[in-house]
């Protein structure tokens, strides 16, 4: 059910009003600024990706859409092209993974610091025991 090409295709993303209020009432924290990580382990299902992701920045640090556009994009590029490493992880377990990727800085940051965050985070995510 995992895409061998780096794409971040629809099923992979978090949406739905029921899965994001559970994860984020019921799921762990991680800072590594200027990203914070929210993060659920559930047990395997065949009606989603192994991994799923929302990626969000607050409208109270970033007043203008382009701005808030911006990381978005480049938060989900770094994700899209470094999410290997944590899709394998995940994959030899019986478990799946949600997580928002949450920008919590007032700066905007240049696309290879934001990568080098998303990195370290995955980085992070990978060793956790599931």
């Amino acid at each position: 059910m995992t895409q061998t090409n780096a794409s971040f295709s629809k099923g992979e993303r978090l949406c739905g009003i029921k899965a994001v209020s559970e994860l984020f009432s019921g799921g762990r924290t991680l800072n590594l600024p200027p990203l914070r990580i929210i993060y659920r382990i559930l047990p395997a299902d065949e009606n989603h990706q192994r991994v799923r992701v929302l990626v969000s920045v607050p409208k109270r640090q970033f007043k203008k859409a382009v701005d808030r556009n911006l990381i978005r994009r480049r938060i989900k590029e770094a994700w899209r092209t470094n999410k290997r490493q944590l899709a394998e992880a995940v994959e030899q377990t019986d478990s799946r993974l949600e997580l928002a990727i949450i920008w919590n800085d007032t700066v905007i940051r240049s696309y290879d610091e934001t990568s080098e965050s998303v990195k370290e985070a995955i980085g992070r995510l990978t060793r956790l025991k599931y």
